[in-house]
């Protein structure tokens, strides 16, 4: 009797350290739907310390009531972000990239309306960075949780986009004209590059080039980041 409870007990140990290993293997998800995790924190990183900072040094009105709502919207972004990549086991960067880190130098070292055409200028690249990458998360990424973020995270990105959009053009700054069937050429990782409208300003994720396409105005479910 005695040999048959023991090797129950050997059993039902093996059961238990099995089981959560099987499950913690199951639970990973895609490397699409870690990249998309980790770029959109990433994002999230930059677009608060640079919203706050508008909020401080903007001259314009508009772009200090704008950055408000953007940190935010990326802070209760941020905050569902973390929480899933908590359940699914995905690590999140602690900081921001070293692109991210010169456009925040860039800004602080601005005033007056230099600052806020600065502002817009990157929100204006990382933003459609971001767009891309989450239309490239909902059409490729197999994690149903992570996918539902991407539908959620989109149509708040796109608003900031719109609301960046009509503020440039009050402000007389430059909002490249592109084909408006723009789609994510792939998965952003968390150090990728950001292009900027213009071509000149770093932004929030790295290198520029002299045009963004502009996001489609009508997005069906197609929402990661290289990085904004």
């Amino acid at each position: 009797m005695l040999g048959i409870k023991r090797l129950g007990l050997l059993a039902a140990l093996v059961l238990v350290g099995v089981a959560p290993a099987a499950a913690a293997q199951a639970a990973q998800p895609s490397e699409q739907d870690t990249q998309y995790l980790q770029a959109v924190h990433q994002v999230n990183l930059y677009e608060v310390k640079a919203g706050e900072l508008a909020e401080k040094k903007a001259q314009d009105q508009q772009v200090k009531d704008l950055a408000q709502m953007i940190v935010t919207d990326h802070q209760d972004l941020d905050q569902q972000v973390k929480d899933l990549a908590g359940q699914l086991n995905v690590q999140l960067p602690k900081e921001p990239t070293p692109d991210q880190r010169t456009a925040l130098d860039q800004l602080n070292n601005a005033s007056g309306e230099e600052f806020d055409r600065l502002w817009v200028t990157q929100g204006l690249a990382g933003h459609l960075q971001s767009i891309q990458a989450t239309q490239t998360e909902i059409s490729q990424g197999t994690e149903a949780q992570v996918v539902q973020l991407a539908q959620t995270a989109l149509p708040v990105l796109q608003a900031h986009y719109d609301a960046l959009v009509q503020l440039a053009e009050e402000l007389g700054i430059p909002v490249p004209e592109a084909s408006a069937s723009a789609s994510a050429s792939g998965t952003p990782s968390p150090g990728g590059t950001t292009p900027t409208p213009g071509g000149t300003t770093p932004a929030p994720s790295g290198t520029s080039t002299e045009e963004s396409p502009a996001p489609s105005d009508t997005i069906t479910e197609t929402p990661v980041p290289q990085q904004s």
